[in-house]
């Protein structure tokens, strides 16, 4: 009998070697949230500093029953030594899981600022458990962050490699997620002080919730409450609460934990990528291991053309059509902070390719010229937000970004100039006669040059007067859009709105790539139905509103704009036709070295 039980018993432990550890190990058990009582005591776990693994006591003082974005909260007192150290429930604890008679009950995830930072609030294992389904179903879009209360605490982002003015930037931008980025110094990455880190990924351990990561990184640290195979949980409340995500799953280190009167939190970064996070709920976030997101690379040059200096910097951005926009747009206005050294006024040329899927040609290129007496890396960057801003959230069909490349050059010296007067070269010419056009510019604190420009008469131009707008290409004349001359009581903001809405992605796309460029000589015909005597005033330009990266209007700002000179040579280069069918209507171009202002007009004969 004894050696028939020697014999199963090793027939059973060589099956138990051969299976997978997850099912060698039995999962911990779950205790519901109906089972917890007052007065309970508990464990929970977390990291303090470095990697190692911490518990420090809880005790239940009572259930707050559908007080939490996903159902009831457990409310808490915690004690012990890592409390005492910490100054009570830090930010980055989220996700601490709690065990109360070796049953898994939940996940620390809130605590009170300005109060008794010991007592907080637990969200129950349960609700978090139930994001997991989520990833099996049916997918599902992408939805706007949450309105967040006015008295939420806002979440700590851990930034390194960002200048002063792009964290001042960052967080202006990021205030309305309720997102707060401190600095973090890059040495303290690179310097663990011996330490080393266990990577590991188990309840209590350290994660990072990365948007940004490369030359610059923006993320922010939780804990580990629940792993089973690929899967885990963490934080036990929501990041953004946009549901369906795309975020980099990262392993972390914490360098402290600071404790402040308001709140205390954890100090750390966010180092390799180890997964994806896919949820973000009211209970937590959940992610896989092992499984990668969607990014929008960067590739971002800088020259400074005063110090001779140019810097390259890469960065990856998560796919994410509110976020990667305005952290695209951030991280190349940090590359110039970075390279320039300095805040202020300047000239900025600037050219980028956004290659992507589902666009005409699958590229996106534009380039301009930028002026300001502010601070100009923070003009340069309105148009590239805006390009990125239209590819993610266009309404017409899905765009993967696959590369974005951004080339900026930096000028202290203020490169504008106002166009003084035009001269034909003839008053009369006939339908399809070429009319070279002198046009005198007066650059700032120098003197006038002389740029030509080659107009060619339409061959359906009826005889009569033609009148010719000589502007800057950073101007809109009121005149091209509404075909009449605009009283002075009228809203000009409102006649900016009569131009057609683009009716599919290529043509919002053309309508960005072929704007005038600030740095342009336009030539183009008016068509206005008023008596000659009213001709002489008709064509006067308006500038466009200021525009912001944070919108997407005309780029024209005061004392700003434009690019490269193109190699299109001193005739100019024609634009076409303004609208389908229409012959009359013909614009021409000439690229200056300079950001133009003002207009003039031009009036020619036509005979036949």
């Amino acid at each position: 009998m004894f050696n028939i039980l020697r014999r199963c018993l090793t027939a059973l432990a060589a099956i138990l070697i051969m299976l997978p550890i997850g099912y060698v190990q039995a999962a911990p058990e779950f205790m519901p949230v109906e089972q917890v009582v007052r007065g309970m005591h508990g464990t929970a776990k977390t990291v303090v500093s470095g990697s190692q693994i911490e518990e420090f006591g809880v005790e239940v003082l009572g259930v707050m029953k559908q007080k939490g974005p996903s159902g009831d909260l457990i409310l808490v007192r915690t004690y012990g030594d890592v409390i005492e150290r910490t100054g009570g429930i830090a930010q980055g604890m989220s996700g601490s899981p709690v065990y109360i008679n070796g049953k898994l009950v939940g996940a620390v995830a809130y605590g009170w600022g300005l109060t008794d930072h010991k007592i907080g609030m637990v969200t129950p294992i349960a609700d978090m458990l139930k994001l997991w389904e989520l990833n099996g179903g049916q997918a599902e879009l992408q939805t706007p962050a949450a309105p967040l209360d006015d008295n939420a605490v806002s979440t700590p982002l851990m930034a390194s490699g960002f200048g002063d003015q792009a964290l001042k930037m960052l967080a202006d931008k990021l205030k309305p997620y309720n997102l707060t980025p401190y600095a973090v110094s890059g040495s303290m990455a690179d310097d663990n002080n011996g330490i080393v880190y266990n990577k590991t990924v188990e309840p209590g351990s350290t994660i990072g919730l990365q948007l940004v990561r490369g030359d610059i990184s923006l993320g922010a640290l939780g804990t580990v409450t629940y792993v089973e195979g690929d899967k885990l949980l963490a934080f036990g409340h929501p990041f953004l609460k946009k549901g369906k995500v795309n975020y980099f799953l990262t392993d972390a280190e914490v360098y402290t934990t600071i404790s402040g009167l308001e709140n205390s939190f954890k100090v750390g970064t966010s180092t390799e990528t180890i997964g994806v996070i896919n949820q973000d709920r009211g209970a937590g976030i959940a992610g896989t291991i092992s499984k990668f997101p969607n990014i929008v690379p960067l590739r971002i040059t800088v020259t400074d053309k005063n110090l001779g200096r140019t810097n390259e910097l890469w960065a990856q951005v998560v796919q994410d059509e509110e976020l990667a926009p305005t952290l695209s747009a951030v991280s190349v206005f940090n590359a110039i902070e970075k390279t320039t050294d300095r805040v202020g006024s300047g000239t900025a040329r600037i050219s980028f390719e956004i290659s992507a899927a589902g666009i005409p040609g699958e590229v996106l290129a534009r380039e301009n010229m930028f002026y300001t007496q502010g601070n100009v890396g923070e003009l340069a960057i309105a148009e590239v937000h805006e390009a990125l801003a239209l590819l993610s959230s266009n309404q017409f069909t899905p765009v993967s970004i696959m590369d974005v490349k951004v080339n900026v050059a930096i000028d202290s010296e203020r490169r504008t100039a106002t166009i003084l007067e035009a001269k034909a070269n003839t008053a009369a010419a006939k339908p399809g006669d070429k009319v070279d056009i002198a046009v005198i510019i007066k650059p700032f604190r120098g003197e006038p040059l002389t740029q030509y420009i080659t107009y060619t008469v339409p061959k359906e131009q009826q005889p009569g007067t033609l009148m010719l707008t000589v502007r800057g290409g950073g101007m809109v004349s009121i005149a091209q859009l509404v075909g009449q001359r605009p009283s002075m009581e009228q809203d000009l903001s409102k006649l900016f709105m009569l131009k057609a809405r683009p009716r599919s992605l290529e043509e919002a796309v053309q309508d960005l790539v072929s704007r005038d460029r600030n740095n342009d000589i336009v030539v183009e015909t008016i068509e206005m139905s008023m008596p000659d005597a009213a001709a002489g005033s008709a064509g006067r330009n308006v500038k466009p509103v200021p525009g912001t990266f944070e919108t997407a209007p005309s780029p024209a700002l005061p004392e700003t704009t434009a690019m490269q000179p193109s190699k299109n040579g001193p005739a100019g280069r024609a634009a076409g036709k303004n609208s389908k069918g229409d012959e009359l209507k013909q614009k021409v171009y000439v690229t200056t070295d300079y950001i133009i202002d003002g207009d003039t007009q031009v009036m020619l004969n036509i005979i036949k």
